[in-house]
Formats: structure tokens, sequence, C-alpha cells
């Protein structure tokens, strides 16, 4: 078998992500060795290989799902936002520079084009399948002519195309015609058929319109995903008010001890890697919340700043907000903080930048005895080590380089009383550790909180994998989509006018 397919949305945050993921893991428990592949995304949120490339964490998730270990040729070219015009360009796991919107559509994402074929190329001789998702719509006809992660890579690479489109949202049959009407002949002919997902109520009173969808298009739907809560792990670009629905469907548990623990999260502009706190939101009795005013610090038992894309920005934008007070008050009082990444870096005594921001040098809140210098290489590890006791590992993804001058160590960072900092991502992922950690902050806090002796991040990624798989399983068409995989579109699918403008 050498199958592919393409996963297309006919929206953003349509769904493709899980849905990828969920055939991965249906097919990967059908013994199909598998890979996943999104030629191009766009994300703060994003991961280090084993052997130190940086790639989106969606496709790392969906590596999780095929039971294989994440590579750069699984995210080729990841953009990281660091303004509303520019962003970074990450090809093949190393940065290559920044670069705006008009300079990467204007000639450089067409280039890159070969670039993404060999690597798909380079998993399709490695694996039975390779499951590949697309980016925002495949009709974006403004972008066609150098689009590379929709219909460029499925046109490229020979790929059947199935639309997913959220039904949720409403729109759903407009959504699907217009989709393929908008595309060119030679693209049309690719989109195999459509799969709803978020799919709420009775499905025989959808059927007539997927009968009339069939009869408009000549394409098929491949199946109806019911809505199901906390499916959304490691989202590329949306942030969730409260992230326990990304761990756990059931009922929450309720706390060990006889309290809870408030988590705030301060929600700093190009804020990164924030699937961070999904392991405290997955412990029974942690409540976390993201907030942006200095009286929603006020009750939380721990505060946290997070990663960012822009240290400086969100050092002025906690300033502004008047967090920045309310945070140096915690320190003073004991009360815990803890600063991960571009948070810890603010979080020091200045900030020597002329590659993020190139602010040059800029005071931090002075809370822990840091001080940063941006690098222009970037540092990508995934360091290994112990704190509170414990084991405990991570990755790193930073320009800043941060020399400690006191404080107790922790995690390659440090600690001055009750506030924390480390450039780690995922430590919290560490069972054991995060005990720890929260054991600390309980005390601290005053609170008689206990953590669940039994509570296992892995354990739980793998059980919201296998629910994905599930879907897939118990609601697609999996024979139709076995063929689709292994054979390609189906031969003299009709067009659909008006096609793609000249």
């Amino acid at each position: 078998m050498n199958g592919g397919l393409l996963v297309a949305g006919t929206t953003s945050d349509a769904g493709k992500s899980v849905v990828t993921a969920g055939i991965c893991r249906w097919l990967v428990r059908q013994g199909v060795k598998v890979a996943p592949f999104k030629a191009q995304n766009m994300s703060l949120n994003s991961f280090v290989t084993r052997d130190g490339a940086e790639i989106g964490r969606a496709q790392a998730m969906q590596a999780q799902a095929c039971r294989v270990e994440p590579t750069a040729h699984m995210n080729p070219v990841l953009l990281k936002p660091g303004g509303e015009r520019s962003s970074q360009v990450v090809l093949l796991g190393r940065p290559v520079g920044e670069m705006s919107a008009r300079g990467y559509h204007g000639g450089r994402q067409e280039r890159l084009l070969g670039t993404v074929l060999d690597s798909l190329a380079e998993l399709r001789g490695t694996y039975d399948a390779v499951i590949c998702e697309g980016a925002g719509s495949p009709a974006e006809i403004n972008l066609r002519r150098t689009d590379i992660v929709n219909m460029g890579i499925a046109r490229g690479a020979g790929l059947p195309v199935l639309v997913v489109g959220d039904i949720d949202r409403g729109g759903v049959f407009a959504s699907f015609f217009g989709t393929v009407a908008l595309l060119a002949p030679e693209d049309q002919a690719l989109v195999a058929g459509f799969l709803v997902n978020k799919f709420r109520g009775d499905v025989s009173l959808l059927e007539p319109g997927l009968d009339m969808l069939h009869g408009l298009t000549g394409r098929r739907t491949y199946g109806v995903l019911p809505f199901r809560h906390g499916l959304g792990i490691d989202e590329e670009d949306g942030l969730r008010v409260s992230l326990r629905g990304t761990v756990r469907e059931s009922a929450v548990a309720p706390p060990v001890g006889e309290d809870v623990l408030r988590v705030a999260v301060c929600a700093v502009p190009l804020m990164s890697n924030f699937t961070d706190v999904d392991a405290l939101a997955a412990e029974p009795g942690v409540v976390v919340r993201f907030v942006d005013r200095p009286e929603e610090l006020a009750d939380a038992d721990l505060v946290i700043v997070p990663g960012t894309r822009g240290t400086v920005r969100a050092l002025e934008w906690l300033r502004e907000r008047g967090l920045a007070d309310a945070i140096a008050r915690r320190a003073t009082e004991r009360r815990p903080v803890l600063g991960i990444c571009g948070g810890y870096q603010l979080l020091g005594e200045h900030i020597e930048d002329e590659v993020e921001s190139r602010a040059g040098h800029v005071d931090g809140l002075g809370l822990l005895p840091v001080r940063v210098r941006f690098d222009r290489e970037k540092t990508l590890t995934r360091p290994v080590g112990e704190a509170l006791g414990e084991p405990v590992e991570g990755y790193e993804i930073h320009h800043g380089v941060a020399e400690v001058t006191g404080g107790a160590p922790f995690l390659d960072g440090c600690r001055v009383g009750r506030t924390w900092g480390t450039h780690w991502h995922g430590s919290l992922e560490s069972d054991g550790f995060r005990r720890a950690f929260l054991r600390e902050v309980a005390a601290a806090a005053g609170r008689r909180f206990v953590p669940a002796p039994d509570t296992s991040f892995a354990a739980l990624r793998e059980e919201q994998l296998d629910r994905l798989g599930d879907l897939i399983e118990h609601h697609a068409d999996t024979d139709a989509l076995w063929r689709l995989i292994e054979s390609g579109a189906p031969q003299g699918l009709p067009f659909i006018p008006p096609g793609a403008p000249a």
C-alpha cells in the first residue's frame, strides 16, 4: 500500500487537525504504517523533535496518533507570526528569516513547492499511507497561484481530497458546494467528497440534504461526525477560555483534597505554546482560566506568564494593563508566580533585544536575577533533568539567552521565593513533577489541595486520540475511506461551474 489523502476544510477551524489525527489513529489500529503531513502551518504552538527541528504541535500530536516520532518532514514549512504582517519562516525545522505576508505570497511560497513535495515523497517512501492536512480553505482564489498546502500539494502529488465542514457553524451545504465550484477543473477532479463535522441531533434529518448535495456535485459524503466536547487538542491558533475540555470529556472529577487551586494565565500578545497549561487543566481540582485584567489575579493561587513570540511587546502590554504591578505585588507577598520561556525572560532584570523587537535595552520586571540577551541563533532542544525531587523533561524554543546571577536552580532557570522561571515548555506534563509543583503552590497559597495520585497526562492524551479514532471508525464509511486512500479520487467526477477565475 502506498496511499495518501488530503484533508481540506471549508474554513479554518473546520476540524481538519482532529479529523486528520482521527484517520491516522484509525489506520494505525488497522495495522497500517501511517504518518501525518502538513506542508505549511501558521502557528505559535510549536514543538521540538528529537533531532532538534521545530514543527507545529498539531503535527506532533498527529504523529502521536500514528504512534511514530515526529520529524521535520511532517511539517516542512512553519510560519510563526510576529505581528499583523510578518512571520518567522521555519524551513525543515530551522528558522530562515522574517518575511512579510506580501513577500511570502509574492514568490517565496511558490518556490517552496518543490521542498514540500520532496518531504511528502520522503514520507510516502517510508510509510504505507500519509494523511495530509490542508490549511484554511482550498478555495482561496486570491492565493491559488502560489498555494503549496491545499490543491497545490494535492495536484503535485496526485492526492484525493476530502473536504471537512463544521455544521455547528451553519451553512455547511453552501460551503461544500461553493468550495468545489470555485476550483479549477483539474483541482475539482481530485475532490472526492465531503465529511460533516460537529453534527448535533438526528442524522436522518440531515440525510436528504446529503442526497441533494450528491445530486448537485456528484460527490458523496464519507461520514457525519457527531459533536463531541473536548476534541480540540493542540490547537494551532485558537484559544479556549477553559482548556479542561481539551484533555477530558467526562464530568470533571472532584478535588481529592478539600480545596481547589485557581490558576490565572496572562493572555499576553503573540502567546505561544499555551498548551503548557493543558496538564494543569487535566488535574481534578485545578481551575485554569486566561486573564487580561489585574483584578482577575486577586483570587488566583498561581499566576502563569506564558511563552510569547514578542517578549518586549508582552512586557509593555503587562505594564499598560496594570498586570505587571499586580504580578510584582504577588512576588513581594511570596504568592506563586511561574514564568515560562518569554514569560520567564520578562520576569528578569533586563532584556537586550536586537533580534525579536529590536528594542535594544529594556528593563524587565526585576523579579528574578536574570539578564537576557537575544541571539540570532534559536535554541531548539529537548532537555531532561530533575526538579523538586522528581524527573522532568521538556523542550526549548527561544532566541533569548538567559544569564542567571542568583536564586535557586529550577529547570535551567531559577526561583526566588515563590517565583519560578524556566525556558522549558512541557515540563508540567511530567506527572511526578507536576504533583510536586502543585503541592508547593497549594502550601504557599494556604489551600488544602491534594493532587490526584493517579492522573497520567500521557494516558489522557492517548485516550483522547483513541476517541478521535473511534469517531472515524464508528461514524465514517471506513471501507470507502480505505478505497479513497489506497486508490485515489474516483474517475469521472463532474465539473461544477463556474470554476476558478482565470
